[in-house]
């Protein structure tokens, strides 16, 4: 089941994708589940999927995809998690025993096809395709044996970043991480049972056609089990919450010269089973 949020008419709502189009649950199951964010909290799943032979409210074409979980609480952030990447520093040093992390606000995303935005303070705006994770269950001090039951679902995200803002502060990224657009998210989310597991999922990306990231979860220092599992520990866990798992190597930083993103270059993201993110880059006005 892929459930994605959008605006239509002028209206924020969110809805079941399906091959006729969208079917509204904000208009259908709005008066207990107001937002996608509240669907899931609540348990209303099974809710939505029983509207799946319901004729579509929306054409998919007529509408403003918006990131999957607008209003999320928590937008979790892992850096260098592949292990060629980590190769790719080149710097002697051993595996990290623990993630990088870092947070990203609301709106510094946009949703699938809407543009990223370069902005004006950096030619340095790059791309880094990753696989979301999407919260379902909450908790605390999640084990790794049940913290797969914890993801209702996966996404995707372009982890935009422009480079030389991320070393403005001796130990964060932040600054880099959250101009307004920079990155996006979606272009909706597939619950967790259209998967079979965790540990092979593709996600590669390309740039106006060049595949330029390629790599499978198999590859990954911190496997999605251990992400909950750590996070949990420091922190509630709640439904909706947001967590990006970490880009493979072939950022656009890394090439010599580096590839930095232009005005007019399309970025896709395609993760099997989920879909494709796709966005234009354009100049912040």
């Amino acid at each position: 089941m892929r459930l994605a949020s959008y605006e239509a008419d002028g209206r924020a709502t969110y809805g079941l994708v399906t091959d006729g189009g969208l079917v509204d649950l904000g208009r259908h199951l709005g008066g207990e589940f107001p937002t996608l964010r509240a669907l899931i909290a609540g348990g209303g799943r099974d809710r939505a999927a029983a509207l799946a032979g319901r004729a579509a409210d929306h054409a998919l074409d007529r509408v403003r995809l918006l990131p999957p979980i607008p209003d999320p609480e928590k937008i979790l952030c892992i850096g260098v998690n592949y292990a060629n990447r980590n190769e790719e520093y080149r710097d002697g040093a051993e595996a990290p025993r623990y993630p990088s992390l870092f947070m990203r606000t609301p709106d510094s995303l946009t949703g699938h096809g809407c543009p990223i935005l370069r902005p004006p303070e950096s030619e340095q705006l790059d791309y880094e395709g990753e696989i979301v994770m999407v919260v379902g269950r909450g908790g605390r001090r999640i084990s790794e044996a049940e913290a797969e039951a914890h993801v209702f679902g996966l996404t995707i995200m372009n982890e935009g970043s422009v480079r030389d803002w991320l070393r403005h502060g001796k130990f964060n990224v932040t600054q880099g991480k959250n101009f307004f657009h920079s990155g996006a998210m979606g272009p909706w989310i597939a619950t967790a049972d259209s998967f079979p597991g965790f540990d092979d999922l593709t996600v590669t990306t390309r740039v106006n056609g060049e595949r330029r990231q390629h790599d499978t979860t198999a590859n990954l220092m911190f496997p999605f089990r251990f992400l909950i599992s750590y996070l949990s520990t420091f922190m509630v866990l709640k439904p909706g919450d947001v967590i990006a798992t970490g880009t493979p190597l072939g950022a656009g930083a890394r090439f010599d010269p580096p590839r930095y993103l232009v005005p007019g270059d399309v970025v896709e993201v395609e993760v099997p089973g989920v879909g494709v993110l796709r966005n234009r880059v354009e100049d912040e006005a």
